[in-house]
């Protein structure tokens, strides 16, 4: 039966388990008021009583999947409104189950906390920030100051060579750097990996050398006590010297962000058997050297360095690695406040030593973080403003059905691509789309684009679909999955091609799942009574013939004409098969002459406003900070190589 008739309707309570599902059975669509009872809290037919209904009672199979739900959902600091299935991230390989655990209740716990809590919410938001605008910022002086002292080399061998010409060297490397990095870091770094080879190499044989040649008593500064008598002799000098001592480390950690193209394992050999002996042995020779000759010691590297910013991503770090330790890893609680102490209390006494160097340059870091952090924060506020009012403002499905198959338009062949950021419900610019052009695509998909923390998402899983309206409608949700290795740089054609096979495969297991439920449900009717007697009641059973309960089995076959019924079901349940056959036919058909009139890319540009009765602040910041980043921040159109003569846009404005 059509899920658009009326007994289509009245069977949606039945089915609405499988809106957690993105095969739906028995074509089940997404409808609005049941995927907002989240969003506003009810209303109508939407309590929690008729949730409950929805699902069949509430088995323990259903408790069981909104419990492991519940443990797979990653903390939320955006809006709770209309939050991504837990579907979106079921990616081959990035979640394991688990058995309950002591550290696994407390995981659920402490998550549950961090989402019902605003004010843990807005202080985890706020340290992710504050960490990656330190991060920037370091990353914007530590590679000026890193090649400034090797170019300052230059002055040990080359008397004539002055501070000034120093610099502009300095400034001539960084653009030749920089300039080569479009062309990607994986270029970049196939060109400069064997350099830094050779680079570590000699910094480890000019160590040994440095050691041979002056001494090797300086292996006596791997014994801690040494570093007693320092702090002992002159406390207030050797505080002053932590970072200094800071500086060893600086860089280092640089490798890691290789992970993109290196796996883990690879990263840590690396590090263990290559950098770090180089970088002991180098260090380890520069002090056998200072020690023989103390008025040497005059580099750029060591008076022009803030170390002020790699302290501040130490500790945010820290602290952001005690939250997943808790929360992802299940790590013992003892264990996690070891760690906490240990390294916190650390960064904090390396951190008091450094703020003395504030007034002497570390505050031009400290500005230029400011400014990126307000930067972030801005731009999250005015983002998640706009993804609640959209939420809010979606379309109904109430409207969508009194519309009719035909949407109040008319219905040209072909498909439309209309990309949005809802994975639920009608967004408000696809009501902009039917009201602005004269005719509608005869199919329309809804396509989000997700990330999801995997290197690299299979092609047959790219793609999630499910039912937005009934079938007659053809309209469809469309997640895109990518992983942080994916390039987005598809070809339009292979990715539609991609696509509509994607949507073929699902209306194919979709009419399988209908016709193993609608099976399933004919076996379930035939043992149950269908018939009441006042002396004798009949049941069918699996088999499909007729036995009556009260008089014997061997009784006489004229009282009920057993063959004649039992034909008859097996007849109906033939004709229930052909239809279903018929009918996904007819819609595969409907997808390939819709494929063949082309493909057109719906883009919707949803900008925001203040309202008037709005305070100046949120005004000033909506208005123009906000607008201006949108402005200059590239769309959408840009990483998804779509040719204009097949993209339809239109803008449209909230207020908010």
């Amino acid at each position: 039966m059509d899920a658009g008739s009326g007994g289509g309707r009245g069977a949606l309570r039945k089915t609405q388990s499988a809106e957690m599902r993105w095969v739906a059975s028995g074509g089940a669509f997404e409808e609005d008021e049941i995927e907002s009872s989240d969003d506003d809290g009810g209303g109508g037919d939407n309590n929690p009583t008729a949730a409950l209904d929805s699902r069949g009672g509430g088995s323990d199979d259903d408790d069981y999947e909104e419990e492991e739900m519940l443990r797979q959902r990653l903390v939320r600091t955006g809006p709770r409104a209309d939050s991504l299935d837990v579907e979106a991230l079921d990616v081959p390989g990035v979640y394991r189950h688990q058995v309950p655990s002591v550290e696994l209740e407390r995981s659920l716990k402490i998550k549950e906390h961090l989402e019902t809590s605003s004010m843990l919410k807005k202080l985890l938001l706020m340290l992710v920030l504050f960490g990656t605008s330190m991060v920037i910022a370091d990353g914007v002086v530590t590679p000026a100051m890193s090649v400034m002292s090797a170019v300052n080399g230059m002055k040990v061998g080359i008397s004539s060579v002055n501070e000034g010409e120093v610099v502009m060297i300095t400034v001539a490397f960084l653009i030749v750097l920089f300039s080569l990095q479009r062309f990607g870091t994986s270029k970049v770094g196939l060109a400069v990996g064997p350099a830094l080879f050779i680079w570590f190499c000699c910094l480890a044989g000019i160590g040994v050398y440095n050691i041979r040649t002056y001494g090797s008593e300086v292996l006596h500064a791997f014994n801690p006590v040494y570093i007693y008598y320092y702090f002992e002799r002159n406390p207030t000098q050797a505080w002053m010297s932590l970072g200094g001592c800071l500086l060893c480390a600086t860089g280092s950690e640089a490798m890691f962000a290789d992970l993109c193209y290196f796996s883990v394992k690879s990263l840590q050999l690396t590090f263990v058997f290559l950098v770090l002996p180089c970088l002991l042995l180098g260090y380890l020779g520069q002090a056998a050297f200072l020690m023989e000759n103390l008025t040497e010691n005059q580099q750029v590297f060591f008076l022009s360095i803030p170390s002020i910013a790699e302290l501040g991503v130490m500790m945010m770090t820290t602290v952001l690695v005690t939250i997943i330790m808790l929360l992802i890893w299940q790590v013992n609680i003892v264990v996690v406040l070891c760690f906490l102490t240990l390294f916190l209390g650390l960064e904090l006494v390396f951190f008091s030593s450094v703020l003395g160097s504030v007034a002497d340059g570390s505050w031009v870091l400290l500005v230029f973080a400011a400014v990126l952090y307000l930067v972030m924060y801005i731009w999250n506020y005015g983002t998640k403003l706009k993804y609640e009012t959209e939420v809010k403002e979606k379309l109904s499905m109430d409207l969508l059905m009194q519309l009719g198959c035909n949407l109040g338009t008319v219905r040209a062949p072909g498909i439309g691509l209309l990309y949005n950021e809802l994975v639920r419900g009608v967004p408000a610019i696809f009501g902009h789309f039917l009201t602005t052009l004269p005719a509608i695509h005869s199919m329309i998909i809804f396509v989000c684009i997700k990330y999801v923390p995997v290197p690299v998402v299979p092609q047959s899983e790219r793609f999630l679909f499910r039912r937005v309206c009934p079938k007659n409608y053809h309209m469809f949700r469309c997640i895109a999955r990518y992983g942080y290795k994916d390039v987005r740089k598809e070809n339009p054609q292979a990715f539609e091609q991609l696509l509509i096979e994607s949507l073929e495969k699902f209306i194919r297991r979709e009419a399988q799942e209908r016709s193993l439920e609608s099976d399933h449900n004919e076996d379930t009717d035939s043992e149950e009574e269908i018939v009441s007697g006042s002396s004798s009641r009949v049941l069918v059973g699996p088999n499909g013939i007729i036995y009556s309960v009260g008089v014997p089995l061997l009784a006489e076959s004229g009282s009920i004409n057993n063959s004649a019924l039992g034909s008859s079901m097996s007849f109906g349940s033939l004709d229930e098969a052909t239809d279903g056959r018929r009918s996904l036919d007819n819609e595969l058909s409907f997808v390939h002459k819709a494929k063949e009139s082309g493909v057109v890319y719906l883009l919707g540009h949803g900008d925001i406003r203040a309202r008037k009765e709005s305070f100046f602040v949120k005004k000033l910041v909506i208005n123009y900070f906000y607008a201006f980043l949108r402005k200059n921040c590239r769309r959408g159109i840009a990483t998804l190589s779509i040719p204009h003569t097949r993209l339809m846009q239109v803008s449209m404005q909230y207020m908010v």
